[in-house]
């Protein structure tokens, strides 16, 4: 089974990543949705060097910005609070033209998987005023999701051509396609790769809407493995919902004998507390009795406050799991 860690602050230090290469983790992922390769190779130094001595090849994925609506890069980061009125676009914090321009009085926008929330109360050409529901900090470039909205993207941005170039210099084994809507997207990176000369390069297909959901019998033949990213998904569909997806995800990869991921808040809490909840490992060892080939900690390596034992938690976990599937 492949265990994964996210590279961040909190990890990026040889000795931290080699405790975490000893409790198990089996390889790491780089998100690149604020970052290129170039900017971390003195993380992936560090993790290379850890690596070696626990006498380790890792994997090595790429976590691509793919076809995802984001805002515009701040100075700084903005504080947002409950009921007070804030400018997308012109005058205001910054927006793609293709985004400001389909919003509508009435819509509801998450922001930052979901932490923030805001809702359209006057929609013009330039801009959108908004009133915020769930208000927080507000840094560069965090995702948005709109409910019910869906644009025409490009599956791949500039920058994920280039950190496609970089690939294989980096050592990169697999690539994940955020937001995957269908077959051609999972194609359009695979020729890609090809082109590149990368081929051989995994590709991790990230179900997190419900044009993907509703597209995944298509989508798991063209993958290597399917990802059930539940972050964005449960903002997708009402949260009671979400298992229900899971479980179909998963029982429809069995059918088809292809390997899925499930990811996102598997131990949310140990971003800040040193021991898990009880459910958070009752979902860990549910998951992998339900047939996941691989988990992935995201904040909680890549920000928390202890990543090297929350690593040694989803291991252990899961293979406790694991020898109640044999």
């Amino acid at each position: 089974m492949e265990f994964y860690g996210t590279l961040g602050s909190a990890c990026e230090s040889e000795k931290t990543l080699e405790e975490m290469f000893r409790t198990g983790m089996t390889g790491v992922r780089v998100n690149l949705s604020h970052q290129d390769l170039d900017d971390r190779e003195e993380w992936l130094e560090n993790m290379r060097r850890a690596a070696k001595r626990c006498d380790i090849k890792p994997e090595l994925l790429v976590d691509l910005q793919g076809p995802e609506l984001r805002i515009g890069k701040l100075k700084k980061p903005i504080i947002l609070e409950e009921g007070k009125k804030v400018i997308l676009g012109k005058g205001g914090i910054k927006l793609s033209k293709q985004i400001r321009t389909s919003l509508e009085k009435g819509q509801e926008i998450l922001v930052d998987d979901g932490k923030l929330l805001l809702k359209v109360k006057k929609a013009k050409e330039n801009y959108a005023e908004c009133i915020v529901v769930r208000g927080g900090v507000l840094k560069s470039k965090k995702s948005i999701t709109i409910p019910g909205l869906e644009l025409e993207l490009p599956t791949l941005t500039k920058a994920d051509m280039a950190n496609i170039h970089n690939a294989q210099e980096a050592g990169v084994t697999g690539v994940m396609l955020p937001f995957v809507r269908g077959a051609q997207d999972v194609i359009n990176l695979r020729k890609t790769l090809q082109a590149e000369g990368v081929g051989d390069i995994r590709i991790f297909a990230k179900i997190e809407n419900l044009a993907g959901y509703e597209a995944v019998d298509e989508i798991i033949p063209e993958s290597d493995m399917i990802v059930i990213a539940r972050g964005d998904l449960g903002m997708a569909v009402p949260l009671w919902e979400l298992p229900a997806i899971q479980k179909d995800i998963s029982e429809r990869c069995k059918k088809a004998g292809k390997p899925f991921m499930v990811v996102t808040q598997l131990l949310h809490s140990m971003e800040e507390a040193m021991v898990p909840t009880r459910a958070e490992v009752s979902d860990i060892y549910n998951a992998v009795l339900d047939g996941a080939d691989a988990l992935m900690l995201t904040g909680e390596t890549a920000a928390g406050n202890y990543p090297g034992i929350a690593m040694g938690y989803l291991v252990q976990t899961a293979n406790q799991a694991l020898q109640k599937r044999k």
